[in-house]
């Protein structure tokens, strides 16, 4: 894709959307490191009615208005922590111009830049995986953040971060699950946690929904999470977050160490 090759650039979108927010926690020190954005519909309907309704026409709208309502919500919540937003790469026909409404909604709200992430999905395929790259660059130039989500469930794996370096990558919740009681599954996630490391790359678990898989995500050096155990997504708020069932994670963690 490229800017003449912009699909839908002037199909106006005929739904419109909202936000839930879930936190994701650093359980280290028990604060909120970031809200996560999810689509909703304008009545709390789930994302997938929502994204039912997407097509090659109103892609373009739908990402635009989505990264919009996400900032101009956070503004309003008085959002203290980083906001992260999903995107749909094939929906950027330009890189730097795409991104130029969610500048000026920034900056119409008042919602600093350098608070919000981008994250897409390993496994959406794009047909041009240096076009990506051009968009992650061009993001980072800009001052956001970038975020590989679902990492470990898409095509491209462990290449993604030799060729993308995101700042963040969120590890499948199919990896999360059950870590507790999976030596294989142990030995990944730590091994991504080491690389992340090395490389720079934070790294969060998502889909923690049992204290057991959180305590052995600490000790495999895993400190951002994100999952049912700390809150559920709230509808346009900001979910409280249950940090007395983080209060023991660190203890235990150097206990079974």
């Amino acid at each position: 894709m490229s800017a003449t090759g912009c699909q839908g650039c002037h199909t106006p979108l005929d739904f419109d959307v909202s936000m839930a927010f879930q936190p994701i926690v650093d359980v280290e020190s028990r604060t909120v490191y970031a809200y996560e954005a999810l689509v909703r519909g304008t009545d709390g309907a789930g994302a997938a009615s929502v994204l039912s309704r997407v097509n090659d026409q109103n892609r373009y709208a739908f990402d635009q208005r989505c990264r919009v309502r996400a900032v101009e919500l956070a503004a309003a919540l008085h959002m203290d922590a980083m906001l992260s937003i999903n995107f749909m790469p094939n929906a950027v026909y330009e890189p730097h111009r795409c991104l130029q409404t969610t500048i000026a909604a920034a900056r119409r709200t008042g919602f600093p830049v350098e608070r919000i992430i981008f994250e897409t999905v390993e496994n959406e395929r794009v047909p041009d995986p240096s076009y990506l790259k051009q968009i992650f660059a061009t993001y980072h130039d800009e001052g956001f953040k970038t975020a590989i989500d679902d990492f470990g469930a898409g095509y491209a794996g462990l290449s993604l971060l030799a060729d993308f370096q995101p700042d963040i990558v969120k590890i499948d919740m199919g990896l999360i699950n059950n870590v507790a009681g999976d030596r294989a599954r142990q030995t990944i996630v730590g091994a991504l946690a080491a690389v992340g490391n090395l490389l720079g790359i934070d790294v969060i678990a998502e889909g923690v929904e049992r204290k057991s898989d959180a305590v052995v995500l600490r000790h495999l050096g895993i400190r951002l999470m994100q999952g049912y155990l700390f809150a559920k997504p709230a509808f346009e708020a900001l979910p409280e977050v249950d940090f007395d069932v983080l209060l023991p994670l660190a203890d235990q963690a150097r206990g079974a160490a």
